[in-house]
């Protein structure tokens, strides 16, 4: 068999793939709570750096785990908690103040990482800590699955584990009820008492606390530094992960393992003779490619629902609205 062929059908490779969804995973629930209330956060790449640089500094300079995670998290809740006011306070397009905030998150890194680690490039200069690998003890000794399964950063772990809390936060608790009633149909969500510029917010802030953990995992799990714009556009393909799933779930966690693949795909094949610009061109391609599939299913989807004639004289057909109450009660 193909070394390249061999290597990729191994157990290296299916822990490689856990290990880089991970970073995607995160922010890709991030985006799919927002979506499901109707305020899309693309915010997440911001948020997830100044998560990732939060953290290394708390941890390097106060030598504490919980400390390291606890500012990280507010971090990444604070950016998220000012895309909220600046979209739903000062009524700003919630578009252009989350790319903005992006701008912002790449300036005030570079610029706090020259004050305290008087360095434009890294933090490896400063003695930052990791978050420690688990071995599972019943799987690990499992041939083969033990191997993709076990010794993993916990944050992996914590991702698997963020699917189905974002499952019982969605459709199990009140505010998730809330929340996709507002996404839904947010004057009806109104009239029934419901505080939709609220729920919004608390959708945004649940964005920036799944994010802040792709951030921290980037920096003290992946790798065991900080450096400048380190998210390299895994914000991006989160979006693209929480589209493809259809903002669900298990669609979320499916399409986050696939760019995963991917992604430890054009890891894999760097040792080929392949200019290394277009295997970092892999992940991007790729994320084009699926949603381009996408949004041509979707349409097609879409044409085949119009009734007959209603194209012909400019009317679009009755969308239904699902009300979420006889959704969960069905």
């Amino acid at each position: 068999m193909n070394p390249l062929l061999k290597s990729i059908f191994s157990p290296e490779f299916g822990f490689a793939v856990l290990r880089v969804m991970t970073p995607l995973l995160f922010p890709a629930i991030g985006v799919a709570i927002t979506e499901m209330a109707g305020s899309i956060n693309i915010a997440l790449e911001g948020i997830m750096l100044v998560s990732a640089f939060t953290g290394v500094i708390v941890s390097a300079f106060t030598g504490s785990f919980l400390l390291a995670l606890l500012a990280g998290v507010a971090a990444g809740m604070l950016m998220a908690a000012l895309l909220g006011y600046f979209h739903l306070k000062l009524k700003a397009d919630i578009i252009l103040a989350a790319i903005a905030l992006n701008m912002f998150a790449s300036g005030i890194t570079i610029f706090f990482l020259f004050v305290f680690a008087h360095d434009k490039g890294s933090t490896s200069s400063l003695k930052s800590l990791v978050f420690p690998n688990l071995d599972l003890p019943l799987i690990q000794s499992i041939p083969v699955l033990g191997k993709i399964l076990s010794g993993h950063n916990v944050l992996t772990y914590l991702a698997l584990l963020a699917v189905p809390l974002f499952f019982l936060i969605m459709y199990k608790t009140p505010l998730g009820l809330r929340i996709r009633a507002v996404g839904q149909n947010p004057r009806a969500a109104q009239s029934v008492g419901i505080n939709v510029d609220r729920i919004r917010l608390y959708a945004l802030l649940l964005s920036g606390f799944f994010g802040a953990f792709g951030g921290l995992y980037l920096s003290m799990g992946y790798v065991s530094w900080f450096s400048r714009d380190m998210t390299a556009g895994r914000g991006w393909i989160a979006i693209a992960a929480a589209t493809l799933g259809g903002c669900r779930p298990l669609g979320t966690f499916l399409a986050s393992f696939l760019f995963g693949t991917v992604n430890a795909l054009a890891i894999y094949i760097a040792s080929l003779r392949i200019p290394s610009e277009f295997i970092q061109l892999i992940p991007y391609l790729a994320t084009v490619i699926a949603l381009t599939l996408y949004s041509a299913r979707a349409m097609k989807k879409k044409t085949r629902s119009t009734p007959p004639g209603a194209a012909a004289v400019g009317q679009s057909p009755e969308k239904k609205v699902v009300n979420p109450i006889e959704e969960d009660s069905g």
